[in-house]
């Protein structure tokens, strides 16, 4: 998280970081350097459990907790929430609609996480299906870091060489 921040702020760029309960918890000295560097906090859930295969109230919950731990750590209310694996149902999605959240998804799926996965094939994939308006997904985590570490310079800098002004979500 350190290095994408490093990144981030020598390209002047402020994304949104969607967290999971379990990282926010294992992480809490990123979640706070994240925020103190003006990047949007929202929430990923707390298990990254399939949204769609959950109760009304196993899915409160889900939402729930990452609210409380950010809200703890860094005083801030999140109110953007991102899906695991982008599925939900519609009385889910009342459900979120109710507790405030916004329900954002991406058009811009860069496969990070995937051990076939290539820098080249990651840019590839972004300069073939970014338009205005896109959300670009890239995850931090162990299985992706290299590869997205590699990858997200080289994003930014063709992005803003096209003229795309990068923006967190809010």
């Amino acid at each position: 998280t350190a290095h994408i921040l490093e990144i981030l702020a020598k390209h002047n760029v402020k994304v949104t970081f969607f967290m999971t309960g379990g990282w926010i918890e294992k992480y809490p000295e990123d979640v706070k350097a994240i925020a103190a560097a003006g990047h949007d906090l929202a929430n990923h859930s707390e298990n990254h459990k399939q949204m769609s295969k959950l109760s009304a109230n196993d899915c409160a919950d889900e939402l729930l907790k990452p609210h409380e731990k950010v809200k703890a750590l860094t005083g801030i209310d999140m109110t953007l929430f991102r899906p695991p694996y982008g599925r939900t149902w519609w009385w889910q999605r009342k459900s979120i609609a109710k507790s405030g959240d916004q329900i954002y998804l991406w058009n811009v799926l860069t496969h990070d996480y995937s051990a076939n996965q290539t820098p080249e094939r990651m840019l590839k994939t972004i300069r073939r299906y970014t338009r205005n308006g896109s959300i670009i997904n890239f995850h931090d985590s162990i299985k992706s870091n290299e590869r997205m570490l590699a990858t997200l310079p080289k994003a930014i800098e063709y992005l803003l060489s096209q003229g795309y002004t990068l923006l967190p979500l809010q």
